[in-house]
């Protein structure tokens, strides 16, 4: 019996499905974390979208219309708010004393808080109690505290008046929002009071980032605390000073609650700031939004230049 060889051949399997190609499993990966990235950032770009973007076009809008309060829009009327605004009787006047407050509070103000983070930059046994003390006004609202200030202001019930005279400082009472000097520095103690826990902070964490080794070694080469301060401690918080400084600027400028409560912007309009000007234009007397809007624009693009010169000195100096 002739058995006959035969060949083996092998069934040939399915083919397998092709892998993809690196490259578009690399453009896959990197599509999903774009997606990824976007999702974060889609609830902050709507929330700058509807609550900064949509506001400053309707803004635009109505600082070039005839825009009333109650009866809206009622066509173009460009230039005719800019002029109005600037030719104002207290356009200028609410100019000057913003900018003269933003000077004052900003110097006492950033002075107070780098001399208090100076204070309590060293752990002692107050330490702690200190800078709780002085962080706790930070934690209060500004109009709170405008309201508590215009109790302790009081001619009349006043606790800080009737301190004044039982310690001799004065023989009466004291007017402390009367007169347009006594209002300026009254609302001065009150932002310093309120703000300079914050800025002390801030300030402290940036001393608090400066080696110890720099000023071992400065005092090695015979420098005196002074010369510490100035060559050491100033141009390495510089950063952090300009931060303060470009916050506490705009701040100032903005200012609105603390003298809408304290002095409505009197005695005779000697305490009237420009957003305050804006708000009377916008809700008393004329009741016209289009002449508010322009007076909003014209703070929005000085507050712009002011921070972009900022930024710009800082760039420089740094440099």
């Amino acid at each position: 019996m002739t058995v006959q060889s035969s060949t083996m051949h092998p069934t040939p399997s399915p083919p397998e499905a092709a892998s993809p190609p690196k490259r578009h499993r690399r453009l896959g990966l990197s599509g999903r974390r774009r997606l990824t990235g976007w999702a974060y950032a889609a609830p902050t770009a709507v929330f700058v979208v509807v609550f900064f973007v949509l506001p400053l076009l309707l803004v635009t809008q109505m600082s070039v219309s005839d825009w009333g309060l109650f009866n809206g829009d009622r066509g173009i009327n460009a230039p005719h708010n800019f002029s109005a605004a600037v030719d104002q009787r207290l356009f200028w006047p609410a100019v000057r004393f913003t900018v003269e407050y933003t000077v004052v509070t900003t110097v006492i103000l950033i002075g107070c808080a780098l001399g208090l983070a100076l204070l309590v930059q060293e752990s002692t046994r107050w330490t702690g109690f200190l800078r709780t003390a002085i962080l706790v006004p930070s934690a209060l609202g500004l109009a709170s505290a405008s309201l508590l200030f215009y109790a302790v202001y009081s001619p009349d019930s006043g606790p800080l008046g009737q301190v004044m005279q039982e310690l001799g400082i004065t023989s009466g009472p004291v007017s402390f929002l009367g007169t347009p000097g006594h209002a300026l520095w009254s609302t001065v103690a009150l932002i310093v009071w309120r703000y300079a826990g914050f800025y002390m902070l801030l300030l402290l964490v940036a001393l608090q980032g400066i080696s110890a080794d720099v000023y071992e070694a400065a005092e090695i080469d015979g420098a005196g605390r002074w010369k510490r301060f100035g060559h050491i401690t100033l141009p390495l918080i510089r950063p952090t000073l300009a931060l303060c400084t470009i916050l506490c600027v705009t701040g100032s400028l903005l200012a609105f609650d603390q003298f809408y409560i304290l002095t409505k912007g009197g005695p005779d309009n000697s305490t009237l700031t420009i957003v305050q000007l804006i708000y009377n234009a916008a809700f008393q007397g004329r009741n016209d939004l289009g002449l508010a809007a322009a007076l909003s624009i014209i703070v929005l693009v000085a507050l712009l230049v002011l921070n972009i010169g900022q930024f710009r000195w800082l760039r420089g100096r740094e440099d």
